[in-house]
């Protein structure tokens, strides 16, 4: 019987256990597989992933829980309080008599003195009643803790108390500015979380034209290297019939060498420059991702109005829009200092049960409730010019808000003179390396068909493939610097990636 069952069990587990194991190996598979991106696919995961917008985005939430935390203020303060109080000495009352131990002294002397002018009406009274007999007090030895002079203790030793407090402002003008400025410090938070974002699309821009220019690097560099390992082959084979000289061989052999370490290079700069862009995309740095496109297909976005850009607006700059949120910011504060000159008025209220006694029988207490409601106005009258002060510093530092902001405003302008002049430059150096790139080529093709026929000499061709392989990558280098300089452009103008309008 436990045989049947252990089968069953077996036979109801490996399918699961199977597919499980199918499931892992799948999941491995996809993580294991190259990631193919376009330059969307990376800013969108880059803005998902990446820290610097998490942390922005994280800041946004915990200004706008602080906004709702400040308008707690206006609502109903109510707290619960409760005290224990043991004395040790209790005070003594003192009602009246001599300070320096005369007769006659305590509370029956200061009596017996506020109803001296009723005594002749109390006689009287008794006379035409003489049923009634006056109380006659017990005679009462004065000691030193009953006489006028020592005082008597009031009081007990243990005293409790518990009860509700509540507090509401009613009028409190700088109460009610500083939540605007709140409010304000949200705007600010989304707007430098709007910076990160920018800066984050314009890191993974220049970031994944960093890999086309490695990868065209590469291209260019094993161009050369395939050149050298067929010239050497051609060269070798002119060799075995005796028609080669051993310098012409050395030289073959030395350009294959010097090809080598150029394409390691190259190789290298393209690993480099993947790990750059997965780090600031936010992904594995062992995750194996690759990128699409070419230099190339950059080229026909290189037309750009240089005068128009110098023109720009500046009204989408996070920079600015920044510094504008912390100035209405300042102005605020201002008025909220301002604004401690008025009186505030709050109401009150307050509800307790406290109990007083010799010992801790707590059955035996009474307890008896206080409670009340009311108003507070308070009226600021003299502060020692604390308040007065602070509106001066405010102003100061408006005052130096302003100056702040004509110094960046100069020196974005100036950056974007930078990128437009670079842009210009690239533009001039690509068309200029474009036509260099055409006779380069040809040049190399004719002296390569005058190499096989045995008119010109290795080192000719040598020659012509230098002047190939610096004229490609400088075709490449003017492509990589338009773009990269229109990322920072489009940065500093504050154009989103979003949006519909292309800045070329």
């Amino acid at each position: 019987m436990c045989v049947k069952k252990l089968i069953l069990t077996l036979l109801i587990l490996l399918p699961s256990a199977a597919w499980a194991q199918y499931k892992d190996t799948e999941a491995k598979e996809a993580q294991d597989s190259t990631l193919v991106l376009t330059l969307e696919d990376a800013i969108k995961i880059a803005l998902s992933e990446n820290t610097s917008v998490k942390v922005a985005d994280m800041e946004i939430t915990r200004q706008k829980y602080a906004r709702k935390g400040s308008y707690g203020a206006l609502f109903p303060q109510i707290s619960a309080s409760a005290s224990f109080q043991h004395t040790l000495k209790k005070q003594r009352m003192y009602m009246g008599g001599s300070s320096s131990g005369g007769s006659g002294g305590g509370m029956a002397s200061m009596l017996g003195s506020a109803f001296e002018p009723y005594n002749y009406y109390i006689a009287e009274f008794l006379k035409k009643h003489p049923d009634i007999q006056p109380y006659q007090a017990a005679p009462v030895e004065e000691t030193e803790e009953s006489s006028g002079d020592s005082g008597f203790e009031v009081g007990r030793k243990n005293t409790w108390n518990a009860g509700i407090n509540a507090s509401m402002p009613l009028v409190n003008f700088q109460l009610w500015e500083s939540l605007c400025i709140t409010g304000d410090q949200v705007e600010l938070a989304v707007e430098q979380a709007r910076e990160s974002r920018l800066g984050t699309v314009t890191q993974v821009k220049q970031a994944y034209y960093a890999v086309l220019l490695s990868k065209a690097s590469y291209d260019v560099y094993n161009a050369v290297y395939e050149n050298a390992i067929q010239n050497l082959k051609f060269t070798e084979s002119k060799y075995n019939v005796k028609k080669a000289s051993d310098l012409d061989l050395a030289r073959a052999q030395s350009s294959v060498a010097a090809a080598i370490p150029n394409l390691y290079n190259a190789d290298n700069s393209i690993t480099l420059a993947l790990w750059q862009l997965k780090a600031v995309m936010g992904l594995d740095l062992d995750r194996d991702i690759d990128i699409v496109g070419t230099l190339e297909d950059y080229a026909e976005t290189m037309f750009y109005d240089i005068n128009e850009g110098s023109d720009a607006s500046l009204d989408k700059n996070t920079q600015l829009r920044q510094l504008a949120a912390q100035a209405e910011m300042l102005s605020k504060q201002i008025k909220m200092q301002q604004d401690a000159y008025i009186p505030t008025l709050s109401v009150n209220f307050a509800y307790s049960y406290n109990a007083m006694a010799e010992d801790f029988v707590f059955k035996n207490y009474q307890w008896t409730p206080y409670s009340y409601v009311g108003l507070s106005l308070s009226i600021p009258i003299f502060s020692g010019g604390t308040r007065y002060h602070q509106v001066k510093q405010a102003r100061v530092q408006a005052g130096q808000l302003d100056i702040q902001r004509e110094n960046t405003e100069r020196q974005i302008r100036i950056g974007i003179r930078q990128s437009l002049s670079t842009m210009d430059t690239a533009m001039k150096t690509y068309d200029a390396a474009k036509e260099a790139l055409t006779s380069a080529e040809k040049a190399y093709n004719i002296a390569s068909r005058s190499f096989e026929v045995g008119k010109s000499t290795l080192t000719d061709l040598n020659n012509t493939e230098l002047t190939l392989t610096q004229t490609r990558l400088q075709t490449v280098q003017a492509i990589y610097n338009f773009i990269v300089a229109k990322a920072s452009l489009e940065q500093t103008l504050g154009y989103d990636y979003t949006e519909e309008k292309t800045y070329e």
